[in-house]
């Protein structure tokens, strides 16, 4: 869950700490970039320190799958549609069938692990605990540091978050093709999204109630 950051959510934590669009998208842009060299390695080295082979051509086809080719697609509709206008238009048709695929994908999950989430409550634990230290103390580090360089409150804020969030549709289709749907592995993920979105809105609580200790810039 924590071997990538998040793209899309961002862009809605940016929006409700009225953080800067264009410093948003520049970041998410290069998160994916990143990502597209990066996710597999990162996967393998975590999997491998706990001695889970996993195959190579796995993770490979993970990333072309969930990060390549809807970056592409993004990239080609632009060009396609052209004009901002046209632009707009056409996400706020497909935004609404985005979301009604991530909740049922989540609902699904939540469908096939209730059983295991109410029954293993230590287990749901030792979970959570590593989650919500990983998003706290990733926030306060960058949240802290963009403080004290006087980084204006409308970057720091989107900046800060980027590295907080989880990339939670990718750890739910990379851990449901490994290991199926009724895996510990998927079981981690569903803790994760039931864990992320409290704490994320909590720290948009934080930024926007700490929005004058920064510079307005």
């Amino acid at each position: 869950l924590g071997a990538a950051p998040c793209t899309a959510m961002v862009f809605v934590w940016s929006q409700l700490t009225r953080g800067d669009e264009t410093y948003t998208l520049v970041q998410v842009s290069v998160n994916d970039l990143i990502m597209i060299v990066a996710f597999a390695p990162i996967v393998a080295l975590l999997l491998g320190v706990t001695e889970i082979a996993v195959p190579w051509e796995t993770l490979l086809l993970a990333t072309v799958l969930y990060v390549v080719l809807p970056l592409a697609a993004g990239l080609a509709t632009r060009r396609v549609l052209g004009g901002p206008d046209r632009i707009d238009a056409f996400t706020a048709r497909v935004k609404p069938a985005s979301i009604i695929g991530l909740v049922a994908t989540v609902a699904i999950l939540f469908g096939l692990q209730g059983g295991a989430i109410l029954n293993q409550p230590l287990t749901i634990m030792l979970i959570a605990v590593p989650i919500l230290i990983q998003s706290y103390g990733i926030f306060a580090l960058a949240y802290g540091a963009a403080w004290w360089l006087r980084v204006p409150h409308k970057i720091a804020a989107p900046c800060a978050m980027i590295g907080t969030s989880n990339f939670f549709e990718l750890a739910v289709a990379v851990a449901i093709s490994l290991f199926g749907l009724n895996s510990g592995a998927a079981l981690a993920t569903v803790v994760g999204v039931l864990v992320e979105v409290p704490v994320m809105l909590s720290l948009v609580a934080i930024a926007n109630r700490t929005r004058a200790r920064f510079p307005a810039g």
